[in-house]
């Protein structure tokens, strides 16, 4: 008689409806090691869930004891005087200008310096790279202060550029090391070819390594975006005025109220959240359709 294996006992006992293939690759260590992961995740998830599901609750199951985790009339009352009460909207707008901005000024330099450093030759290049990766290494906190007495002195504190010159000159190393690696995982050969073929090397750049660095530079965007929406150090100090705050300044500030508004907060909390997700998302087909262009046939 041919003995059962021992998952496919157990998912019959419990009466799954799963196919034979599938059972047979699910033995009792990879239900384990899935139960686990899922646990793992759920755990770094949790946040997040709470904060959407108080974002929905009213007032009243906020702050009920004990706490529950579905709100039970959901409202979006929270959104409604987050948009209608407080200056979230202008926060908002500001947030965008400079964290669009930025990001299209470090991927241009980042850009063009990763170019350099792969594609022309001279004295100190390597050490050029090297010393791009080490100021990246200074913590913010150590920079804010040269940054206020700089820019008072220029006057480009409370004014867009100011914050964000500040943001690219904190994470422009950075993207010009991340575009240098991808520059050269890119054969000179294929520019090389281009260029015997009659493209000048401005038509080489633009129509074979921008396609092939696509990727680099999607990567780059994502992480210069998301830098410059969750800054609160250079924002809170190089932008006093109420009117050009950004969201993580302007949120902060709800917690100064005489009674902090949790569902207020935690409908701000997901307005920061949606753009970036937004992003990211949006930003993945581009990438893989990068990865894919920059696919190199034998």
């Amino acid at each position: 008689m041919k003995r059962k294996k021992p998952t496919s006992a157990l998912l019959t006992a419990l009466s799954f409806p799963l196919p034979e293939r599938l059972a047979e690759h699910l033995t009792p260590r990879r239900i384990l090691l899935l139960g686990i992961a899922f646990f793992v995740v759920l755990i770094a998830a949790f946040p997040l869930l709470w904060m959407i599901s108080t974002s929905l609750k009213p007032d009243r199951e906020v702050l009920a004891w004990p706490p529950y985790f579905l709100p039970k009339h959901p409202t979006l009352q929270n959104f409604w005087r987050l948009f209608t009460q407080t200056n979230f909207l202008i926060y908002f707008k500001n947030s965008v200008i400079c964290a669009s901005l930025s990001t299209l000024l470090s991927i241009a330099i980042g850009t063009m310096g990763g170019y350099s450093l792969t594609r022309f030759r001279y004295w100190g290049r390597e050490k050029i790279a090297m010393l791009s990766l080490l100021t990246y290494m200074f913590p913010p906190i150590v920079l804010i202060v040269p940054f206020f007495i700089l820019f008072r002195a220029i006057g480009l504190v409370n004014a867009y550029s100011g914050l964000i010159l500040a943001y690219v000159s904190f994470s422009l190393p950075f993207s010009v090391w991340l575009l240098r690696a991808f520059f050269l995982s890119i054969p000179l050969e294929l520019e090389e070819a281009a260029m015997v073929d009659g493209a000048n090397r401005l038509e080489a750049v633009v129509y074979i390594i921008m396609p092939l660095a696509l990727p680099g530079i999607i990567a780059t965007s994502i992480f210069t975006f998301i830098v410059a929406w969750n800054d609160y150090l250079f924002a809170r100090i190089l932008m006093g005025q109420e009117e050009l705050k950004t969201i993580p300044v302007g949120v902060q500030d709800f917690f100064n109220m005489a009674v902090i508004d949790w569902g207020l907060i935690m409908a701000a909390g997901m307005m920061i959240t949606i753009p970036a997700l937004i992003f990211f998302i949006s930003s993945q087909k581009y990438l893989i359709e990068g990865w894919g262009a920059g696919a190199v046939k034998g």
